[in-house]
This record gives structure tokens, sequence and C-alpha cells, in this order.
């Protein structure tokens, strides 16, 4: 069938949908390579110390092994600068569950008992895991994730708390999460005299390039990135981690050999990072007619000592509502942990919780709907910066998410609706999201005569249909058929792409393939008189500079809905009914975009009910280190999901018009279904996950 694509948004199937479900998309541990050998990684028992013995002799008799990697014969690393690279460089151990050595063998079973068969011997030293608000060595980092500025005030945020009529003064908490992708973090590598080739499980190949290339002094060149499919990542995916490293030492080890190496589950919740926890305090304060007088959010959050994260949690409420008065803190405690890094919406997610959930509490105080006290707050221009947004939907998002839900059913007192012995609750939250860009990136088109392009650039499809989403931007661009449109990504030897982070893939590699293809219409019509010549004719264009970036203040915005039932007796909670709204510029393709939001208004109800990691902070160790014991909801724990968005023409942000939606969709959720939790109970929860324990 011919699609014509020239109106953006058609629903089409993804393009590699069909391999995936007949399984011959090659994953990162799946890719052909001849005599292939298996590493399986030891891991540090301990949570701080020093390694004084290790015995490999009864591991290296087994049948089957190749090597046994340890700090003692492990590959020199030519740069240590990156603790957590930084591995089997020493006898020193920084957190429990760091890589302290490596059995590679002709089998994946064979590589498992042999790693069990090593023994190490450790000098313990003290360890501090004990995260919480009142420690006495909390300290601001320079700059946060993303480069936000860690703290921020303006205004007189003491005199308008003081003149508040209404003030909401509470401690919020989210817990430890790990991303848990379906396919775990795997990488195939093949090391030779020119380089190395790493099948790598990645959110960006040239990510994977550029960490790999200076830790084993090799050119960038020399270094192979492939990923055409990725099983998800939620952002662990994103920042590399040190398990390519171990797997690219071991390839070195055994030179000429290839190893194939994936974490199993377990390992995933220590070396692949993790959502820090964070302790938020929230004050806000309202006049009589329900106006914003002061907005304050003071954030903890967890580091780990051999590297500093700093989640840019308070950033939101810099911008989200109006306020003359607004001040925001960042501390961290720096602990000995694993790392914590990027999972979905890092920073929005938890922050706009806090957020949220205290402008529920306010509007009660007030007397006011939320929505209505929410729209009451709409800023005219950005508060933090002054400009003008170049497009604000947050309004029409709330009137709409409401006619939507069905709002006016919702009884403004708590714990007075109910179906039998099920108490039900109504609540609403705003979602929001800056429209992200990264710059670099390069896109390479290639005309044949017979009418057929080839896109290619290094681009990343984590599951989010980029395959398909790019060919159709590329269709439009070059005015011709969807079918006649081949892309190429997943390569680090295709032309540079930035990586899939921050929900900014689309705009900046569909910005890139529209600069080039209207340079290749240009020099079709200039110099061949629209005739693509016999030889072919191909054009390289940069990702185009954005005149507009410092003239406007641009973000996606959305509302969440949620209703929950409440079990009167067992404190049981379900939630029936999720609705979403949002507003993020032009839609590419109504199917896929509605699976995103989709994904993330249920990564959101997750957050919301089910998901944290309990760590111990006698030995550093997350306990429900495994899907049996770490909960994410499964089909029964979702009810009926609603999307919508509403039509935004946003000319400023790319000359698309388009915003990043792959994390949008889980900022705010949990906040809706806590505030719902309080109008069916008139309890409310502000530390998640939300138990039964917490509502009887």
């Amino acid at each position: 069938m011919t699609i014509k694509t020239r109106a953006i948004g058609a629903p089409i199937s993804r393009l590699d949908g069909p391999e995936k479900v007949r399984g011959v998309a090659r994953y990162a541990y799946e890719h052909p390579v001849t005599d292939p050998t298996y590493l399986y990684a030891i891991q540090s028992e301990v949570a701080r110390g020093r390694i004084t013995k290790v015995d490999t002799t009864k591991a290296e008799a087994q049948p089957g092994v190749v090597a046994v990697m340890t700090y003692k014969n492990a590959p020199r690393l030519a740069s240590t600068e990156d603790a957590e690279f930084a591995i089997l460089q020493s006898p020193e151990i920084n957190f429990r569950g760091e890589f302290i050595g490596g059995v590679i063998a002709t089998t994946f079973e064979a590589a498992r008992y042999a790693a069990s068969l090593v023994e190490v011997t450790c000098e313990e030293a003290d360890h501090d895991a004990d995260f919480r608000a009142g420690r006495d060595d909390l300290y601001a980092p320079d700059k946060l994730n993303a480069g936000f500025e860690t703290d921020t005030d303006r205004g007189d945020v003491d005199a308008g708390l003081a003149e508040a009529a209404y003030v909401v003064d509470e401690t919020y908490v989210t817990p430890r999460e790990h991303n848990n992708p379906m396919e775990p973090h795997a990488t195939t590598a093949v090391w030779t005299d020119e380089g190395v080739t790493l099948y790598e499980s990645t959110q960006g190949v040239f990510w994977a390039q550029s960490a790999v290339a200076p830790l084993f002094d090799l050119d960038p060149e020399q270094v192979r990135v492939i990923s055409p499919h990725v099983g998800g990542g939620f952002g662990s995916k994103g920042l590399p981690h040190a398990n390519v490293v171990l797997a690219t030492m071991a390839a070195k080890m055994v030179a000429g050999r290839p190893v194939k190496f994936t974490l199993t589950r377990q390992q995933m919740f220590a070396v692949a990072g993790y959502r820090t926890p964070t302790i938020q305090n929230l004050r806000l304060g309202a006049d009589a007619e329900g106006k914003l007088t002061a907005v304050v959010q003071n954030v903890v959050e967890q580091t780990s000592r051999i590297k500093e994260f700093a989640e840019q949690t308070g950033t939101a409420a810099r911008m989200m509502y109006a306020s003359e008065n607004i001040r925001t803190t960042h501390r961290l405690a720096a602990l000995d942990v694993a790392v914590p890094s990027w999972m979905r919406a890092p920073g929005e997610a938890p922050g706009m919780f806090a957020l949220e959930s205290a402008m529920d509490e306010l509007a009660g105080k007030v007397g006011m709907d939320p929505v209505e006290f929410r729209i009451r707050n709409e800023p005219e221009a950005d508060p933090e910066t002054g400009l003008p947004f170049s497009s604000r939907g947050l309004v029409e998002c709330l009137r709409e998410g409401a006619r939507l839900f069905g709002w006016e059913r919702r009884s403004p007192e708590p714990g007075t609706q109910r179906e039998g012995e099920w108490l039900v609750g109504y609540g609403v939250a705003s979602s929001v999201y800056p429209v992200y860009v990264m710059p670099g990136s390069v896109a390479r088109i290639t005309a044949t005569p017979d009418g057929k392009f080839d896109v290619a650039i290094g681009a990343a499809d984590i599951g989010t249909g980029t395959w398909t989403t790019l060919t159709q931007i590329a269709a439009d661009a070059l005015d011709t058929d969807f079918e006649d449109v081949t892309v190429e990504i997943g390569d680090s030897s295709l032309p540079k792409g930035s990586g899939a982070g921050g929900s900014s893939g689309i705009t900046s590699w569909g910005s890139t393939i529209v600069a080039a293809a209207g340079k290749l219409r240009e020099e079709l019509e200039g110099e061949h008189g629209g005739i693509i010549p016999e030889s072919g004719l191909e054009v390289s264009a940069k990702m185009p500079r954005n005149p507009h970036r410092k003239d406007y203040a641009m973000y996606a915005f959305g509302s969440q809905f949620a209703e929950v039932h409440v079990n009167e007796y067992t404190g049981e909670l379900r939630v029936p009914r999720l609705t979403g709204t949002f507003a993020c510029g032009r839609i590419v393709n109504a199917k896929t975009a509605r699976s995103q939001f989709l994904g993330g208004m249920t990564f959101g109800l997750s957050m919301a009910l089910h998901e944290e990691s309990n760590l111990d902070p006698r030995f550093g160790h997350v306990m429900n280190h495994d899907l049996a014991e770490y909960h994410v909801p499964v089909n029964a724990d979702i009810g009926e999901l609603d999307v919508a968005w509403i039509d935004e023409e946003d000319p400023y942000v790319n000359e698309m018009g388009t915003k990043g939606i792959g994390e949008i969709g889980i900022v705010g959720t949990a906040a809706a279904i806590a505030n719902a939790v309080y109008n069916a109970t008139g309890k409310r929860v502000r530390e998640l996950p939300i138990k039964p324990d917490k509502l009887l």
C-alpha cells in the first residue's frame, strides 16, 4: 500500500514490528559471531573495603574456562578519571555489587559456575549508606543534571509566606527506583587489531563510543557500536555504565574471540543506574483569592561517593505556576552506594509528585476546585526567565481532560463517594516536560534514479518507533511516498546522531533530516532540473540552529486525571481509570504517540503504587533485587487508560513543530493518584509507593 504522508500524524504501524513478532530482530546479545565466549561478572559482597586475597585456581581448572579477570591481570585503562568506569584497576571496593572480576568461558553456564568458585577475601571498612534529610554533611552540587542551576531564589519568599492567607508546609518522599527494561543490559564485544566492535544495548551508539574509546586509548573510529534494536531503556541505557567497560576488557583479554555479556536481573540492581530517593519539603502560600504568594521546594537526594549525579528534582517548580516569590534548593548526601543515573523523566517525575500533591493540599485549604486552582495560577510568561512560552497548552489540557474524565462527578468532600465497600476518589495533576534538543547530529540522504531515498543517521530506536517516525518525517520532507524511503539507524559507522534521551530524539534527528531533505531538493532543482542523475545524488546536513531558542521558554504540558477505589476494610487500592491529555506540538505518528503516552502513564501508576528498591544501610544492599520482589504493575493492575492530545501549532520549537513525548506521560501521574486517594479516604499519603498499610 502506498501511503502519502504530507499530513504527518498518520497512525502507521511500526516498520520493525513484523521482525520483532517473528523473533528475527537482533538485540545486542543475539548478533551472530564466530566461536563466542561468555562473560559472567563477579561482584563485591561488601559495601566498602579492600581485596586482600583472590584465589582463582578452582575457577581456572573448570572445563571451558578461558580466562579469569581480576584487578591483578585485567587490561589497564588509559583513564580512571570516571570512577564508575575504573573497574578492576585496584583492590579498592567502593560499593556493594561493584564489579571486582569476571570469568570468560565457552558457555554461559560454565562461566557462571566458575565465577562461584573464585575466592575473594576482603578487609571491610566502615561504610555509610544511610540516606536521611537530617545529615550534617549534605552539600550543594555545582550543577544539576542537564546543566540546571542548583539553587534559585526569586522575589521575597519569606514575605510571600508571611502574607499568605493559606500555607502548606509538608514533606514528600519518593523511594529509590530501578529502571528494569525488558532486555537486560547486554554486549557482544569483538576485539581485533583494528579496534573493537560492540553490539550494544544502548540509547546512543555515539554515547557508548565516546565513553569506551578514551578508556582503551582508541580513536573513536576504532570503536564501532551497533545497536539496531533495543528492548527498552527508560534512561538506564543512556549514560553508559561499567558493564560495557567490563565486556570490552574481556574482549581485549581474549582478543580474537568474541565475548557475550549480559547482566542478570539481580545484577542490574547494582551497576546499571537507578532513580535517586528524594526527601522534598514544599512550602506554598496563597492569598484569599487563591493566588500563589510563594513557592518553595527544598530537595535532598542521594549520590554516590565515587561519582556525583544530581537530579534536577525541583526545577519544574521554577516555571510551573505564577508567583513572584519562588525558591528551590538541592542538597546531596554522598554515600557508599552505586551511582544513580537517569530514569524516565529524571527530576520532573519525583519533583512534580511533590509539587502537584502540595498544590492539591493548598487547593483544599483555599476551598477551590483543584483544576480551577491550577488555572487561577496560570502564568503569562515563564516565571523563571520572564520569556514568553513558545506555546503553553496546560489550561486547555486541564479543561479538556476534565471533560473527558467526567470531573464534574467528583465530590469535594473526601470520603463521601463509594461503591459498596469501596471508597471512590478523583484526583488531578499537571504534567510538564522541557523541549530538549541535542546538537551535533548529521543526516545523509542518498537519492537513486528510481526515485528511492536512503536516509542515514546514527539515531536509536529503544522501542519507541523511531524507525517508523523518521521514515514519515523524511517522506514528508522529500515530498515522496512512505514506501520510497529507507532509514538506517543504530550504528556508529553512520553519520553522527545524538542519543535517545530527554525526549529529544525526534526533535534532534527529525530537524536534521528535514535540513538534509531541504538541501537535497535545493540541489535537485538548482543543478539537475528536478531529475535525479543516473549516478544518484548524495547530500549531508547538520542539525540546524534554532534562532528562537533564546527567545522563548519551550515546554510540553499535560493533565492527568485518576479515579481510585480503596477498600475500606483492607486498604486495597485499585485504579480503574486514568485520563491523560497532552499538548506536545505536532504529533508525528498517532499510533506510536499513543503508545508512548500509555507507557508513561503506566510507568506513573507503577511509581505511585508499586516501585520501591529497599536498601539495607547496614550492608549497602538492595534487598528486593529481582522482579519477584521489586513490584511493577501487570495487566490486572491497569484499568482503562484514556489518552488524548490537543492540536497545538508551535512554529518556534523547530521546523516540524514537534515536542518530545517519551517522558511527559509519567509526570504528574503519581500525584493524580495520590490526590485521588485523599479524595477517596481523607488520608493524605506523602510517601511513595502508596500501600494498604498507609491507608488503614
